[in-house]
């Protein structure tokens, strides 16, 4: 069980219309430092137009977000969040792995100034930290699918970020890719940072989750523990075990790691 901490992302009854469509409608979210939080739901349930608005990339008509006690639209510390968008790596063909980790210094540097020997460092750490050092100089077309996501990863973890929010990072990474993810998150979270984590199947995360958020037809159908899914009337069911992740026992279910799906 988590300690009273301070919270650092926030949003209050948000309501999000998309040409002129319901999205999101009234939906409430926290997470707190050092505490990881599966934001799941079926297809079209609004998991990503939630992210997205969370991080200013899209306007909402109604409620408000804070992110670190700042309202949105007076946050200026971009530095402290490290985004995994969801979409396909390709679209960076071209690109060799370290110009593309750089671009995660991009809110830690003045405009137009150019990498600082600090910056360098920090692109090496952020890419020895996902295992892909001696990729550092290869164009990201040529990596596997889950090589390609660690490199988005790491563009991410390059700003040294308080809070790391991923979109569904596991799309078209196979298992071993997703449990080497799972251990890095592993590790953030136990040096106190935070995580939000858009997932459709908990497969080897489940171990990490403190708390899960279930988005249906754009509300919040859950808000608690990942493990009271199983006892859930609309998702019992869809919770299976499937082990516990070595050398980590952060949050989680009494009875080992949670895995499944979760369609509303």
């Amino acid at each position: 069980m988590l300690l009273e901490t301070a919270t650092v992302l926030a949003a209050d009854d948000l309501t999000v219309e998309l040409g002129g469509l319901p999205v999101l409608r009234g939906v409430s979210i926290s997470v707190r430092a050092g505490e990881a939080v599966a934001l799941m739901g079926g297809n079209g349930s609004g998991k990503s137009t939630l992210v997205r608005t969370l991080l200013g990339l899209l306007s909402h008509q109604r409620g408000a977000v804070r992110l670190f006690g700042s309202r949105l639209s007076g946050f200026r510390e971009w530095w402290r969040v490290g985004y995994v968008p969801q979409g396909s790596p390709a679209l960076l063909s071209g690109s060799k792995v370290k110009e593309i980790v750089a671009a995660g210094r991009l809110a830690r540097r003045r405009p137009l100034r150019p990498l600082t020997h600090h910056d360098r460092a920090a692109v090496r750490d952020a890419i020895a930290l996902v295992g892909l050092s001696e990729q550092l100089n290869a164009d990201i077309a040529g990596l596997s699918a889950g090589q390609q996501q660690r490199v988005l990863v790491a563009r991410a973890l390059a700003g040294n970020p308080d809070l790391l929010v991923l979109d569904e990072p596991t799309s078209g990474v196979d298992l071993e890719h997703q449990r080497a993810l799972a251990e890095l998150l592993a590790g953030l979270l136990s040096a106190g940072k935070s995580v939000l984590i858009v997932l459709h199947d908990v497969g080897p995360f489940g171990r990490l989750i403190d708390r899960a958020v279930v988005l249906s037809d754009g509300r919040v159908a859950h808000d608690g523990a990942l493990g009271d899914l199983g006892q859930h009337p609309r998702f019992g069911g869809h919770v299976h075990h499937e082990g516990r992740l070595a050398g980590h026992d952060h949050g989680g279910d009494s009875d080992g790691l949670l895995g499944g799906t979760v369609e509303p």
